[in-house]
């Protein structure tokens, strides 16, 4: 007798959700079924994914941010760390909705970029459009480097004697 196996390919990954879901219902490990940590859990917030890409005068960064409105956002830029930071709220009543799926965050939310020290902080802005937020940080005016000419055939003893001639250098023995 031949026993057939139905083998579904989706069953490893339902169990694999199940058991997550049944672990966000244990206090104090993993989230929630709504993003949100469960009851008697420290809060944590998640960290929405961003780009950041360079221009020639501006640094851009990217955040997906969809159903955060403006009013929910909090961006500053302190000591060269530029920090992002809001809260996404449930669009819906879990108490009065079944909710079959929920894979999306919700809840306070930060995230947090190192930028150069050449930017102008005073002049960076924000916007937001269908549901991402972009940051243009504009870099500071490049300072030109100085070239140095290279004179032929001097010593040290040329170098103090003009640094001498000129009073600079003359004080601190040079």
């Amino acid at each position: 007798m031949t026993v057939m196996t139905s083998w579904d390919l989706f069953d490893d990954l339902r169990s694999a959700q199940d058991e997550m879901l049944r672990m966000s219902r244990m206090p104090g490990q993993w989230l929630g079924q709504f993003g949100q940590q469960p009851a008697g859990a420290s809060t944590q917030a998640w960290a929405p994914p961003l780009d950041i890409t360079e221009r020639k005068d501006a640094y851009l960064v990217a955040v997906e941010l969809p159903g955060v409105g403006t009013g929910d956002l909090e961006i500053t830029f302190q000591d060269g760390l530029l920090t992002i930071q809001g809260e996404r709220h449930v669009p819906y009543d879990a108490a009065a909705e079944k909710v079959h799926r929920a894979e999306r965050r919700y809840g306070a939310f930060r995230r947090s970029i190192t930028l150069p020290s050449h930017v102008q902080a005073d002049k960076i802005e924000a916007s937001a459009q269908d549901g991402v937020l972009q940051v243009l940080v504009p870099k500071a005016p490049e300072v030109r480097a100085k070239r140095i000419q290279v004179r032929a055939g001097t010593s040290k003893a040329t170098i103090r004697a003009t640094a001498a001639a000129t009073g600079k250098g003359a004080k601190n023995g040079a």
